[in-house]
């Protein structure tokens, strides 16, 4: 909520902080969650760059049948491919969105296990990540559902170190995370060769990351700030070592 809140006052559009407010007064903010739990999360999309609106995460395009039948396969884009895929070509040329967060999680893999690392901006600013969007019509009832895709790219140094999914071999991947200044770029009529400009890694020279507890299971802390914190494994050697990529 700071992060649309501060988009807004940094247009110095009152009717909208003033709408926001009303509109999200009694949204939970969340800060972890799973694509797969198919969260509502704030976008702004080009039809409204100001305006932040709760969607869903799992992109559902205009012509599926059933959101469950497709938005498993739709919580990321690949940004190579957006203008080739049925699901997101309709939205890479006609529906683009801004995602803000604070930071996102990646597994990093040792040893046969999963450990859970933050990763975020080095001066704690927000991060805005290029997204896809869609309107998909329940037929039923006519109940318009938004949804969203978060973009991905090659992965920079720093999160080719973390996302080391042995079966990714080396095709670990990251957000599309677009600098302030360059974020409403995403937004804008553009050409296919400019967008694909703008799909890049984010420097690693801007993002700083360590591990938290595990998200999940009995030792959670849940869906809470504390979730953030850092969190040392003694066996995990990797978390002492980051600051030599960053």
């Amino acid at each position: 909520m700071e992060i649309a809140l501060k988009r807004a006052i940094r247009n110095n559009n009152h009717g909208e902080i003033a709408h926001w407010e009303e509109e999200l007064s009694e949204y939970n903010e969340a800060f972890q969650v799973s694509g797969f739990a198919h969260p509502k999360i704030i976008i702004y999309t080009n039809r409204e760059p100001y305006r932040p609106r709760l969607s869903v995460w799992g992109l559902v395009p205009h012509w599926a049948k059933t959101p469950e039948s497709i938005w498993n396969k739709t919580i990321n884009a690949r940004g190579e491919t957006i203008f080739e895929k049925p699901a997101f070509k309709k939205s890479a040329n006609e529906k683009r969105c801004l995602i803000p967060a604070e930071g996102f999680y990646d597994y990093y893999y040792f040893r046969g296990k999963s450990y859970p690392f933050y990763i975020y901006h080095k001066e704690k600013k927000p991060l805005l990540f290029a997204g896809l969007w869609d309107e998909w019509t329940d037929r039923g009832t006519g109940e318009i559902l938004n949804s969203f895709s978060i973009v991905t790219t090659k992965a920079n140094s720093l999160m080719a170190k973390i996302h080391n999914r042995p079966k990714l071999s080396n095709d670990a991947r990251m957000p599309v995370i677009l600098p302030e200044n360059m974020a409403d770029e995403w937004l804008n009529p553009l050409s296919r060769e400019e967008l694909q400009k703008l799909i890049k890694p984010f420097p690693d020279s801007e993002l700083t990351a360590h591990t938290v507890k595990k998200l999940l299971g009995k030792d959670s802390p849940g869906n809470v700030r504390e979730a953030n914190k850092k969190y040392n494994y003694k066996e995990l050697e990797f978390q002492n070592k980051i600051d030599e990529v960053v």
